[in-house]
């Protein structure tokens, strides 16, 4: 919900890294594209009960150059955020959600509003996913992220880094797995690869960044990440490549 998401791909794309759009960012695909076309896009996608809305927005990535789709099974339903309904938050009036069109886009962005906006989206969204709804995308999966989707959906939940060692058990070198979930700083990029994540994402530290400096401030974190990694990586004797 920030202006500037387009930033956080370009200091991602100076960072060498990968940033995921989300469906219902406030950017669209083709915006975040042109900001930095040479970067790693990836697409989060939920599966809506109107299949030809979903095909869209997957033929729009495509166009756009973004090379995964990052299915998201753990949102069937928005979880109930008593904070925004009780704060009545609402999406301020000059954003939207960018990645909608036409009539689609007038009914969401009308419908912005705390628990009337959850209510709507619950609507859109197909809560019956399965494993055909993998195949109807793609034959296979690709990798797994272990995620608790902020740990906004429901109360109570695990942290990722305590369930990861037994999915990394479970799934051994079938498929890679990564892992997002209170990453802040480069010794928890560690624990995790350590415990059998191949790759790590974050979010909440590139909004910090963003907040100081714009682009050049998410540019910082993930530079300030690096370089914790690396002294995570050096103090305690491990070489990248020995995960």
């Amino acid at each position: 919900m920030f202006t500037s998401s387009f930033y956080r791909f370009a200091a991602a794309q100076a960072a060498g890294t990968i940033f995921i759009l989300s469906t219902i960012s406030t950017s669209s695909i083709e915006e975040v594209a042109e900001a930095a076309p040479n970067g790693i896009k990836w697409f989060q996608l939920y599966i809506y009960n109107d299949r030809n809305v979903t095909l869209n927005l997957i033929r729009r990535a495509e166009r756009a150059g973004f090379k995964a789709l990052v299915f998201t099974i753990d949102a069937p339903f928005f979880g109930d955020r008593r904070p925004d309904i009780k704060n009545k938050f609402a999406l301020p009036s000059h954003l939207r959600f960018a990645n909608f069109e036409g009539e689609l886009s007038q009914r969401i962005n009308s419908a912005k509003i705390g628990s009337g906006l959850s209510e709507y989206v619950n609507s859109l969204f197909d809560a019956t996913l399965s494993w055909d709804d993998v195949k109807w995308l793609k034959s296979g999966v690709a990798g797994i992220i272990v995620s608790n989707h902020g740990a906004r959906q429901i109360d109570s939940v695990p942290a990722t880094i305590e369930v990861l060692p037994e999915i990394s058990k479970a799934v051994g070198n079938q498929v890679e797995i990564y892992m997002d979930g209170g990453v802040t700083e480069g010794i928890d990029v560690l624990k995790a690869l350590a415990l059998g994540a191949k790759m790590v994402f974050f979010g909440r530290p590139m909004l910090w960044g963003l907040t100081y400096d714009g682009e050049k401030g998410a540019y910082q974190i993930l530079e300030l990440m690096r370089r914790e990694i690396d002294l995570a990586f050096a103090l305690t004797g491990k070489s990248k490549h020995n995960f």
